[in-house]
């Protein structure tokens, strides 16, 4: 099993920045894909951003188009505990929903229902 405990969330106001972090425990070999969906309310759930680890010096990273170039994923994987941080610049109001860490074996998916675990959610709100 592998356990999610994400951190980070609180308010902000328009244009700040905020950094989420998920650190996960357990069966850590496999969390090769940690990333983040975020859930508004009234709205489904969607996709904001995956990263798989690669053999190679850089890792593969994915985006929502709604957050390329303002979000950024980095990770850091320690012997026995993995965590992935996301950082928020210029957040928008939109931005505002519960953001969720997840992970799974294989490589990043947008959906959902495809990642094996995930994390108690953290609320982000943005204030114009």
């Amino acid at each position: 099993q592998v356990q999610l405990v994400e951190s980070g969330g609180g308010s902000v106001q328009a244009g700040g920045s905020l950094r989420l972090s998920c650190a996960a425990s357990g069966r850590t070999f496999t969390t090769n894909t940690m990333g983040w969906f975020r859930q508004a309310p009234g709205k489904e759930r969607e996709f904001v951003a995956a990263t798989t680890r690669s053999s190679g010096t850089t890792n593969y990273e994915e985006y929502a188009e709604s957050v390329k170039g303002r979000f950024t994923l980095s990770r850091d994987d320690a012997k026995n505990t993995n965590t992935v941080y996301l950082q928020m610049n210029s957040v928008k109001p939109e931005d505002t929903a519960v953001y969720y860490c997840v992970a799974r074996a294989g490589s990043s998916s947008p959906y959902f229902e495809e990642y094996n675990f995930w994390g108690q959610g953290t609320q982000v709100t943005v204030s114009s």
